[in-house]
């Protein structure tokens, strides 16, 4: 049974429904992201009134013509994307060694489908009127009262950082282009779509390290008011010196990242299928 299980999996993962539900759910995560790179660019000269976070994004999609119904769209992507990395830590990385590579893989793929899940829930939330503003930090606070809950928290915001800094080494050492096929990476477009990349990869990764910065503070100063979510650590970076010029600079790498997630979508390496 279990081999069957595992043949039926392998199968709905190299099926051309697959393809097209990855490609659909990349166009979706890149709507998104050009949302929020919008809305911290806002925020950046002071004309936002929304948050600059998924949730937000979204509250601000839901209020314009057909608006809620782009953001089911979007909820329905993100779970088709969530599907993908589900068959992908399952059964997929087959080209590495069985091992400790193997099940790294599939660790990330998990990673990746509970951030995927993150934004679904964040766009049905929004669109079933459940858009109450609880505060970045809820989460916190629940695990700030379990036994060593504070320790918890610092090491989710570590882990949080360390997933930032992937991304900004993933920019710079340019590990993004094999997500695109060949077609993806040649030719001035190619080249457009490699800059996209770099400056997305570098941009979100720089926002997603602040955001852990803050978690894990709030850990160790055991404080969950002083973690937060995107948009809260956006606010901080104004307080920094220059702090609206990169606040500019992160978020044009959010809106690089979404136009880098079209990119994708059109040329899908064959590896990620």
């Amino acid at each position: 049974m279990t081999d069957r299980a595992e043949a039926l999996g392998r199968e709905a993962h190299q099926s051309d429904w697959l393809d097209w539900a990855i490609r659909a759910g990349l166009v979706a995560y890149g709507v998104v992201h050009l949302l929020v790179g919008w809305l911290a660019l806002q925020l950046a000269f002071g004309e936002s009134q929304s948050k600059a976070s998924n949730k937000g994004a979204m509250q601000e999609l839901a209020q314009q013509p057909f608006g809620e119904v782009l953001v089911w769209a979007i909820a329905v992507g993100m779970f088709l994307l969530v599907i993908w990395r589900g068959l992908e830590a399952a059964v997929g990385h087959q080209d590495k060694d069985e091992g400790a590579d193997r099940w790294k893989a599939r660790a990330v793929s998990v990673m990746k489908a509970i951030i995927y899940a993150a934004v679904g829930i964040s766009a049905l939330s929004v669109v079933i009127g459940k858009n109450k503003s609880g505060g970045g930090s809820k989460w916190t606070q629940t695990v700030m009262g379990w036994p060593a809950g504070q320790w918890i928290v610092a090491a989710v915001g570590l882990a949080v950082i360390v997933y930032g800094a992937n991304h900004v080494r993933k920019g710079f050492t340019e590990d993004y282009a094999k997500h695109l096929d060949a077609e993806g990476k040649s030719g001035q477009t190619g080249r457009a779509y490699l800059l996209f990349g770099k400056v997305g990869y570098v941009g979100k990764g720089i926002a997603i390290a602040i955001v852990g910065g803050l978690i894990t503070y709030g850990g160790i100063a055991h404080d969950a008011n002083k973690s937060g979510n995107l948009d809260q650590a956006l606010h901080k970076v104004l307080t920094y010196p220059f702090g609206q010029v990169l606040l500019v600079v992160i978020a044009a790498g959010i809106v690089c990242y979404g136009l880098f997630c079209f990119a994708r979508a059109r040329h899908l390496s064959p590896s990620d299928k």
